[in-house]
C-alpha cells in the first residue's frame, strides 16, 4: 500500500484538495488573504528560469511551426469546436459560458507547470503562452462576435494583462536566469525536490478554484453534472487533437509534450474578465464552464503530465 501511495501522491493530493475545497471552501480565505498562490506561482517560475538556457526560446521562435500551429488550434479550433458541440447539447447560457472559455488564452501558470513534470520542452511552452496572451487581446472579441453575433465592442484591460504576464513568468524566470550560473550545480541536485514543489502548486491552484467556485456549483445543481462532462468530453478532444497535430507536424517528444499539454489549457482569469465586464448581468450562470472546465483541465492535464513524464 504504501509504494502505490507513494508513486501516486500527486493525484491522491489533487483528488483531496479538490473534495476539501467543495465542502470547506471557506478554507480557502487564507489564499486570497496572504496571496501565497501568487507567490507560488512566481518561485516555481524563478526555479524554472534557474535551470532554462535562454538560447533555447531563441530556437524555438525560429521553429515556427510549433507556435504557429499551437495558435491555430488554441485561439480558432478550439473556439469553434466547443461551440458546435455545445449548441444543440446545452442551454444557450452554458453555451456562452463555453465559447467565452473556449477564445480564453491559454494559461500562464499551469500549462508551464505541467509541462515541467512531463518533462517537455519548457521554452516552447513558455513560448506558446506569451504568443497566446497576447494574440488573445485582439482575437476575443472577433471571434466572440462570430460565434455569439455579439454586438457590442469588448474592452480588454490590455496593460493589467501584459503586467500580469510581465510579474508572473517574464520577471521570476529573468532573474531565476540572471542567477542560473551561481545555482547549476545545486538545480542538478535538487530537481527531484523542485519538481515535487511545482506539483504542490498545482494542487494549490485546485484548491484555489474549488473554493472560490463552490458557492456558484451549489446553485446550479443537476445542471453541474452535464456541464461537467461537457468539459470533460471537450478537453479529451483537444488534447487528442493537439496530440495529432504535434505528430502531424512532426515534433520531438519534448515538443509534443508541450504543445499537447499547454496548448489544451485555457485561463481562468480572462474568462472571468470577459464575462464579468459583458455578460454577468444577463447571463449569470455562464461563468460555471469556466470553473468546471478550469478544475477539468487540471486534473486531466495532471493524469497527462504524470503519463508522459513515466513514459519519459
Amino acid at each position: 500500500m504504501l509504494p502505490f501511495l507513494k508513486r501516486q501522491w500527486f493525484l491522491i493530493a489533487v483528488a483531496g484538495a479538490a473534495l476539501l475545497a467543495y465542502y470547506r471552501p471557506g478554507w480557502g480565505n487564507s489564499l486570497h488573504q496572504y496571496d501565497i498562490l501568487s507567490y507560488g506561482i512566481f518561485l516555481s517560475f524563478f526555479a524554472t528560469g534557474l535551470s532554462l538556457d535562454p538560447r533555447s526560446i531563441l530556437r524555438q521562435v525560429k521553429a515556427v511551426r510549433a507556435p504557429a500551429a499551437a495558435l491555430v488550434s488554441s485561439l480558432l479550433l478550439y473556439p469553434l469546436l466547443a461551440w458546435a458541440a455545445a449548441l444543440p447539447l446545452l442551454p444557450y447560457e452554458f453555451v456562452i459560458g463555453i465559447c467565452i472559455v473556449g477564445t480564453a488564452p491559454v494559461t500562464i501558470s499551469s500549462g508551464t507547470i505541467m509541462t515541467t513534470i512531463a518533462r517537455g520542452n519548457i521554452p516552447l511552452s513558455l513560448l506558446i503562452c506569451i504568443l497566446s496572451n497576447f494574440l488573445a487581446i485582439f482575437t476575443i472579441p472577433l471571434m466572440l462576435n462570430l460565434l455569439l453575433g455579439f454586438a457590442g465592442e469588448i474592452e480588454l484591460p490590455v496593460t493589467q494583462m501584459l503586467l500580469a504576464l510581465l510579474l508572473k513568468i517574464l520577471l521570476p524566470l529573468i532573474l531565476g536566469n540572471l542567477l542560473r550560473p551561481l545555482a547549476r550545480e545545486l538545480i542538478k541536485r535538487r530537481r527531484q525536490e523542485i519538481s515535487i514543489f511545482q506539483s504542490l502548486i498545482i494542487v494549490l491552484i485546485i484548491f484555489n478554484v474549488v473554493s472560490s467556485s463552490a458557492e456558484k456549483m451549489h446553485e446550479i445543481g443537476g445542471s453541474l453534472a452535464a456541464v461537467v462532462l461537457f468539459m470533460v468530453a471537450l478537453n479529451l478532444v483537444i488534447l487528442a487533437l493537439n496530440y495529432g497535430l504535434a505528430g502531424l507536424i512532426r515534433l520531438d517528444r519534448p515538443a509534443t509534450i508541450a504543445f499537447t499539454i499547454h496548448t489544451s489549457q485555457k485561463t481562468l482569469a480572462v474568462s472571468y474578465i470577459v464575462w464579468a465586464g459583458y455578460f454577468a448581468a444577463d447571463y449569470p450562470a455562464a461563468l460555471v464552464p469556466a470553473i468546471t472546465g478550469q478544475l477539468v483541465q487540471m486534473v486531466i492535464g495532471t493524469l497527462v503530465a504524470n503519463y508522459f513524464r513515466a513514459r519519459n
